[in-house]
């Protein structure tokens, strides 16, 4: 009966182990340019540092955040304000 135990449980350990090595190996790292794509804006320039990769994010997101300001401005009309 033991014996029966442990072949199960190396066969479990077996099929976690196989399934864990193809998830891992699966990833792929996330493109910098596939972050953040403000429409009327040039596409970026791949950064060659985290620094300069975290200020273009930083004024990609600035920018949709006045885009999305200007144009909730427009819509409220006088009398809501």
């Amino acid at each position: 009966m033991r014996l029966l135990g442990l072949v199960g449980l190396l066969a479990a350990l077996v099929i976690v182990g196989l399934l864990a090595k193809t998830s891992l190996r699966g990833t792929r790292p996330v493109l910098p340019s596939a972050a953040v794509v403000v429409p009327g804006t040039p596409p970026a320039v791949p950064a060659s540092s985290v620094r300069a990769q975290a200020q273009q994010m930083q004024q990609q997101v600035q920018q949709a955040l006045d885009a999305a300001m200007q144009q909730s401005a427009r819509s409220v009309p006088d009398d809501a304000r």
